[in-house]
């Protein structure tokens, strides 16, 4: 893949198969610390992400869905990463989501990534 064709972008991390929205929320906290161990770091943020629940399994489960702004690549090895934290457990697929629906996803990398060189200094 070109760099040019894996430029950043929303999309969807979908962790199924919890019964319960509680059950679903509560892997929350253990995604946040994998994605953002220091939660006082300095920005950007290597991906920003959120989070939001679909009561959408054809057995009425939940799924908990981690919206991600980044590139191809590197959705992968995040995806990879909360499928080793959910251990085999739970349902994760990738799939590309709506940037409309993730706007805060989208705005949060345009605004960390263009005032990067506020905070960087020279050559950075």
């Amino acid at each position: 893949m070109s760099p040019a064709d894996d430029q950043p972008r929303v999309y969807e991390i979908r962790i199924a198969g919890h019964p319960s929205t509680e059950e679903a929320l509560a892997l929350q906290d253990p995604i946040e610390r994998l994605l953002c161990p220091d939660p006082d770091h300095a920005p950007p943020c290597e991906v920003p992400w959120s989070f939001t629940v679909a009561g959408d399994g054809p057995d009425g489960s939940t799924a908990l869905v981690l919206g991600v702004y980044t590139s191809a690549g590197r959705v992968a090895q995040v995806a990879a990463r909360v499928r080793a934290l959910a251990g085999g457990t739970k349902s994760v697929a990738v799939g590309e989501g709506d940037a409309g629906e993730w706007e805060e996803l989208v705005e949060q990398y345009r605004f960390e990534r263009g005032s990067r060189s506020e905070w960087s200094g020279p050559g950075q």
